[in-house]
């Protein structure tokens, strides 16, 4: 079982993957992740990162290749990643939204444990987040012919902006196992 999670940014992707995974005993990956250690090594921060990559294809030629090595020697995961469910196509398919600010306040609130973000402002947060995903549909269309919030892309689409990471997980799992 493969299960591939896509969202809009501060929606919990990474944190319900997380508890998905443990919960169906799955190995888990995050393209976040890998992009948070990549802007690590670039000594940049992860908005500076994307808009590198605007211009720099090897960038996401690297998570597309993980992505899509994974997608084929592996049978068990799950993965976070805003094009995860295009690149490992033999996955079940979701996508976790919450409103804006409730984003914002998720970022800024975790952004202490996120060394490449760097969001003390709820407006100043709202502002990059929508900066960071119009950098990112454009690369995507650029480079994929993608829109990853295009939701007819997704098997579930999930609001989390009001319940907990655990309550959004547990009914991934609910859906997921009426899948298998």
């Amino acid at each position: 079982m493969i299960i591939t999670i896509s969202g809009t940014p501060g929606s919990g992707k990474s944190s319900v993957a997380r508890l998905i995974a443990k919960k169906l005993n799955l190995k888990h990956y995050s393209i976040g992740d890998f992009m948070r250690q990549m802007a690590t090594e670039r000594e940049v921060t992860l908005a500076e990162l994307g808009e590198l990559a605007k211009i720099d294809p090897a960038i996401d030629e690297a998570l597309e290749g993980k992505q899509i090595k994974l997608g084929k020697i592996e049978d068990n995961f799950v993965i976070d990643g805003r094009l995860s469910y295009h690149f490992v196509p033999n996955s079940i398919k979701i996508f976790i939204d919450a409103d804006i600010k409730e984003r914002a306040r998720r970022i800024v609130q975790d952004s202490s444990n996120r060394s490449t973000e760097d969001a003390t402002d709820i407006d100043e947060t709202i502002a990059s987040i929508a900066k960071r995903k119009n950098v990112e549909r454009q690369r995507y269309m650029k480079y994929y012919h993608l829109d990853p919030y295009e939701l007819d892309h997704y098997d579930l689409v999930i609001d989390a902006t009001a319940p907990s990471a655990e309550e959004v997980a547990n009914k991934i799992v609910d859906f997921v196992n009426t899948k298998s």
